[in-house]
C-alpha cells in the first residue's frame, strides 16, 4: 500500500462533513482537521503503514478508534477543577513536541537524557497533555499539576508478568492504560524492584503501553534485553526510547548494548 492509498482509506472510514482532510506530498502526512474550531492532528502516513505492515488484523481499527476519540478531546472544552484525580504524567521522548498544535508551550519537565515527562487529562479512551493555557484558563499553579499527578500515579496497579532466560529473570507491565511506561516515575515501585534485584536491575520505556525490569546476571541477559527493547520500541503506536537504563542509586543511565553484549553508558 503506498501513502496516498492509506490517506483514501482513512478518509473512507472517517468521512465526516465537518472534518477537513488534506495530503502533503512533500513529506507524506496528512491533515485532519475540523473546519469550524480549525483544530486536529497531523499523521505521518509511513508510520502508519509500517505499523499497520506489522498488524494488519487489528492496527486499522486501533487507529481509526485512535483519531476519534483525539479529534473529540481536542475539540471539546476541557476543565481540570473537579477532574484532579485523572490528572497523570506521561513519559516522552525528548524530541516530542513541547507544544500543542494551537501553539501553546506544553508543561514538561526533564527526566533523563532520552525521556521528558508531560502531564494529561484523562478523558477514558484518549486524554488531553496540558497547556499553560488550560492552567492560566483554570487559575492553577504548575506545580498543582505536577503534584497530583505524581499521587495518581502511585494508585495505578503495578501487576508484573516475569520470564526467565538463560538466568536472567525479565519482569513486563503492559496493562494497556496508557501510564505503563509512566510507571517508571514511581520511585517506591523501582526501589522496590532494586531490593528485589540479585543481580544488576536494569529497566526499559522503549514505547508507551510497557515498562520492562530486567534483574541482569550475565551477558546474554543484557543481549536479550537489547533485542527486547528494540523490537518493542520498533512495534509501539507511542515509542519512546530503544535505549535500556541501569537504575543504580536512584539514578537512570541510559546504556548502548553493543554486539559483544557489553552495555556502555550513553554519553
Amino acid at each position: 500500500m503506498k501513502p496516498i492509498e492509506m490517506k483514501r482509506k482513512i478518509e473512507k472510514r472517517l468521512s465526516r462533513s465537518e472534518w477537513r482532510f488534506s495530503y502533503n506530498k512533500n513529506d507524506e502526512t496528512m491533515r485532519i482537521e475540523d473546519i469550524h474550531t480549525k483544530k486536529g492532528m497531523t499523521l505521518s502516513l509511513n508510520g502508519l503503514l509500517t505499523k499497520w505492515e506489522e498488524n494488519k488484523d487489528t492496527y486499522f481499527d486501533e487507529l481509526i478508534e485512535h483519531i476519534e476519540e483525539a479529534m473529540k478531546a481536542m475539540n471539546e472544552e476541557q476543565r481540570l477543577s473537579g477532574k484532579e484525580k485523572a490528572i497523570f504524567p506521561v513519559i516522552r521522548s525528548t524530541s516530542f513536541p513541547t507544544e500543542s498544535n494551537a501553539g501553546k508551550k506544553l508543561i514538561h519537565d526533564k527526566h533523563t537524557a532520552e525521556t521528558a515527562i508531560f502531564y494529561a487529562l484523562d478523558l477514558g479512551k484518549s486524554y488531553r497533555l496540558i497547556d499553560e493555557g488550560l492552567l492560566k484558563e483554570e487559575g492553577w499553579e504548575e506545580s498543582m499539576i505536577k503534584e497530583a499527578a505524581r499521587f495518581n500515579l502511585r494508585s495505578l496497579d503495578v501487576k508484573l508478568r516475569e520470564d526467565t532466560v538463560a538466568g536472567n529473570t525479565f519482569y513486563f507491565l503492559n496493562t494497556n492504560d496508557g501510564y505503563d511506561a509512566s510507571r517508571i516515575l514511581n520511585q517506591p515501585l523501582l526501589e522496590s524492584m532494586a531490593e528485589k534485584a540479585e543481580g544488576t536491575l536494569a529497566i526499559a520505556v522503549p514505547h508507551q503501553d510497557v515498562l520492562i525490569f530486567a534483574d541482569i546476571h550475565n551477558d546474554t541477559g543484557y543481549d536479550v534485553l537489547g533485542q527486547m527493547t528494540m523490537s518493542f520500541f520498533a512495534s509501539g503506536r507511542v515509542p519512546i526510547t530503544a535505549l535500556p537504563f541501569l537504575y543504580n542509586g536512584g539514578e537512570l543511565e541510559p546504556i548502548f548494548i553493543l554486539a559483544k553484549n557489553r552495555p556502555q553508558k550513553d554519553k
